[in-house]
């Protein structure tokens, strides 16, 4: 059995905004969110939620994931970005090339995303959130692959991507070069372990899959903090 992925959390400094901006743009709905967080609950097959959770921390460089929004056409294509702009996105560059096709975007506390030219083989089965990019290598895609148990869907020249049966954006990661780590990440996963197992059964499998526990000052709460094989920082929930 594997975990479930349930949450994509985003730290920011003001989470309801941050939250509303991704519920107008991908059209989702918030949920009741036991914490001081904000949750929104998706209205497609995408399978986790989305989490905002308060934070002092300033931004410090790239993140090492982002969304790469899908498009039908290139008028489509224009439209989400048009959409996005209103709701407080802004255009950025992090050295795309224009001939890519596709538009860099920050959300209103920087955090990247792209909308993706029509056309997009890669994405073509996937729904509006096309992938949740990552930076990461080989050895985190073949990680990620058996935490959750979603099949490796590519494979090659170090890149690697995995789906979840049920459908869904793809996980990707594009192997090296790797950029460097800068402090905490402000986008993580929040992990649950599968039913009828419970927390440290799942940690104690984590761990022989290449994960670590650490530290990150989070004091005594009821989750626990762990690094993937490149160091990214995600959680592991109590049984449910």
């Amino acid at each position: 059995m594997a975990s479930r992925l349930r949450a994509l959390c985003f730290d920011a400094h003001d989470p309801l905004r941050l939250a509303r901006f991704w519920a107008d743009l991908l059209g989702w709905e918030t949920a009741e969110d036991s914490s001081d967080g904000i949750t929104l609950l998706p209205s497609d097959d995408t399978g986790f939620r989305l989490r905002f959770l308060p934070t002092h921390e300033r931004k410090k460089g790239q993140n090492h994931m982002h969304f790469d929004l899908t498009s039908t056409s290139l008028d489509d294509q224009k439209q989400v970005v048009e959409r996005a702009l209103r709701l407080g996105a802004r255009h950025i560059d992090i050295g795309q090339r224009p001939e890519e096709g596709h538009v860099v975007l920050a959300d209103p506390e920087g955090n990247e995303f792209c909308v993706i030219e029509p056309g997009n083989s890669f994405l073509a089965e996937c729904g509006f959130i096309g992938a949740l990019a990552g930076d990461g290598s080989q050895e985190t895609g073949y990680f990620w692959s058996r935490a959750l148990g979603w099949p490796l869907v590519w494979d090659q020249d170090q890149e690697t991507a995995i789906r979840s049966p049920h459908g869904g954006p793809k996980v990707t990661w594009g192997g090296p070069p790797l950029m460097s780590k800068a402090g905490k990440e402000r986008l993580h996963f929040d992990l649950a372990p599968p039913a009828g197992s419970d927390q440290q059964t799942e940690i104690d499998r984590l761990v022989s899959l290449g994960a670590r526990r650490i530290d990150i000052g989070q004091g005594d709460v009821g989750w626990v903090v762990m690094a993937d094989p490149d160091g990214h920082e995600f959680c592991v929930l109590t049984s449910r």
